[in-house]
């Protein structure tokens, strides 16, 4: 059964599972690229294989930023990873519900300080993301609203930028 294009039956077997096993919540996504040094051409490239195949990502800055502009930029995707991760906690979540939703889009604008990355000042590098959130459904006001209030808390992508989550980094010499 499907809802809101969300592959219910799939929902309900992952929380059944977790039911059983508080492990099966647990996923862990990775991805890796490279830099690029070839002239002309962007400046990352990744490919990232998910069930469905593999698929190739590239990423360059803007020119005010020392890139070529040729594609989108890491905070394009970052705020695309954001808007999709959203989007989808709420239509899953409205889907639980049994709320049909005849439209759901997500815009999302990110403020953003480069004086820290350059060494220039100590203001914060992420000043605010800010999202508005359009629905079409025939749910009432209220229960919107309520969706929306358990999608700002359960979404991963709001969590991460809401939480302090522990980063590592690892330098490697070849």
């Amino acid at each position: 059964m499907s809802l809101n294009h969300v592959n219910m039956d799939k929902l309900k077997k992952l929380m059944e599972a977790i039911k059983q096993d508080p492990a099966n919540a647990k996923i862990t996504p990775k991805v890796s690229g490279e830099w690029v040094f070839e002239k002309g051409q962007p400046q990352f490239r990744s490919e990232i294989e998910v069930e469905g195949g593999k698929f190739k990502v590239e990423a360059d800055m803007p020119t005010k930023l020392g890139g070529w502009g040729s594609r989108p930029g890491p905070l394009n995707y970052c705020l695309y990873g954001l808007v999709s991760c959203y989007a989808f906690t709420f239509a899953a979540l409205a889907a639980m519900d049994g709320i049909s939703l005849n439209e759901l889009s997500i815009k999302a604008e990110g403020h953003i300080d480069f004086s820290k990355v350059f060494g220039l000042a100590d203001n914060p590098i992420v000043e605010e993301m800010k999202f508005k959130v359009t629905v079409n459904s025939n749910a009432d006001v209220e229960k919107l609203e309520n969706l929306k209030k358990l999608a700002d808390e359960r979404c991963p992508a709001v969590y991460c930028l809401s939480n302090p989550i522990k980063v590592t980094t690892e330098l490697v010499k070849t």
